[in-house]
């Protein structure tokens, strides 16, 4: 049962990186940063359940804090007006 949820989440992990380099656009490497963080959060939950150490579900917790905050300060930088420069030629 172990094995297959860490193949899993392993396959998961590898997806958000395989999604990472070969993004062509910032929204294709948001996701793939999320995909990322959303397996790490996995890993770390089911290394406490299985370490019987509750400071991995505080990391946990706090990557998946992190991980929030990041997605929205890049969509927000994002849905910025750029801004052009007139040539006054």
């Amino acid at each position: 049962m172990m094995s297959g949820l860490v193949i899993v989440l392993l396959l998961c992990a590898g997806s958000g990186l395989w999604r990472l380099g070969h993004a062509s656009t910032t929204a294709d490497r948001l996701a793939g940063i999320q995909m990322l963080a959303s397996a790490s959060i996995a890993v770390l939950i089911v290394l406490a359940h299985w370490s019987k150490i509750d400071a991995w579900r505080d990391v946990a917790l706090i990557l998946a804090i992190l991980a929030a905050v990041i997605t929205v300060a890049l969509v927000r930088l994002l849905r910025r007006p750029v801004h052009q420069e007139q040539n006054n030629v």
